[in-house]
């Protein structure tokens, strides 16, 4: 029993210096004013018009992106975990491979593909196709976003797929079940897990980006997570970026719980 605390030791100063202490900074500050004094003025102030904007439009992008990667993974997932083929592994690792990758450089280097004179526009009018104005829009954030996130919603879902016992499927067509009902029945519901982890580790991170709005949206699309690195590095207002961290902070703990809740409610039932 010693050897194991002793173990963990390392751990629990790892989770007091860098997880409990930032987010009671954060609380302290969300909760005070510049003169010391308790206020619910940094919380309240996600009110503003600029600020529930922000917001809005942060749970709007972070809903697309999610959806549009779960579009994309799943089929992907479920293809990749019925073939038992040598391509399995090198597709697998070709999804992986920009996780490698420094994340400012892909998003870099997604921006001279989508630029009015980058490759996308190139290869478009080389076939006589008009050009499109992508920079800088809405489009290239959710682009942005669904390529970065994106293999983070694959794994889980394949990986749940992987785990689901080929018995069941070959019992369900011997007495008689077709494609579409042992899809329904057995393959989409005991890969819920997986679905559930990979809309949570998509959407939380979606929500708080700020990197790829800046750089894909030109400073011209503000997100929350603009908002807030803003009121940290431009305007030295730590109080009111701290408020308004605390207000994203419960958006993301009531999403998680919502997921987990239906997680923990589905994981392995039957539906129809």
């Amino acid at each position: 029993m010693n050897k194991r605390k002793l173990l963990a030791g390392p751990y629990l100063i790892w989770a007091v210096g860098f997880i409990i202490l930032p987010l009671l900074m954060i609380i302290y500050y969300g909760l005070t004013s510049p003169d010391g004094g308790f206020t619910l003025e940094n919380l309240l102030a996600i009110g503003d018009p600029i600020h529930y904007k922000a917001l809005g439009q942060s749970l709007l992008i972070a809903f697309g992106s999610t959806c549009i990667s779960l579009l994309i993974a799943y089929p992907l997932a479920y293809i990749l975990s019925k073939n038992q083929g040598s391509k399995k592994g090198i597709i697998i690792m070709l999804f992986i491979l920009p996780m490698w990758i420094n994340f400012l450089l892909r998003v870099l280097a997604l921006q001279m593909i989508l630029a009015n004179t980058g490759i996308l526009n190139g290869i478009l009018n080389f076939f006589g196709l008009p050009s499109q104005h992508l920079l800088y829009t809405r489009a290239a954030i959710l682009i942005g976003m669904t390529y970065d996130y994106l293999p983070f919603m694959i794994l889980p879902i394949y990986n749940a797929m992987c785990k689901i016992d080929r018995d069941l499927i070959h019992a369900a067509a011997d007495l008689g079940a077709g494609n579409q009902l042992i899809f329904r029945k057995i393959i989409l519901p005991l890969s819920m897990p997986g679905v559930i982890s990979g809309i949570i580790m998509v959407f939380v991170p979606s929500i708080s980006e700020f990197a790829i709005a800046d750089i894909l949206g030109g400073s011209k699309i503000l997100l929350i997570g603009n908002v807030i690195e803003q009121e940290f590095s431009l305007t030295n207002n730590w109080h009111l970026g701290s408020g308004l961290s605390i207000v994203l902070m419960v958006f993301i703990f009531i999403s998680m719980a919502v997921m987990n809740k239906n997680d923990a409610e589905g994981e392995g039932q039957m539906i129809w």
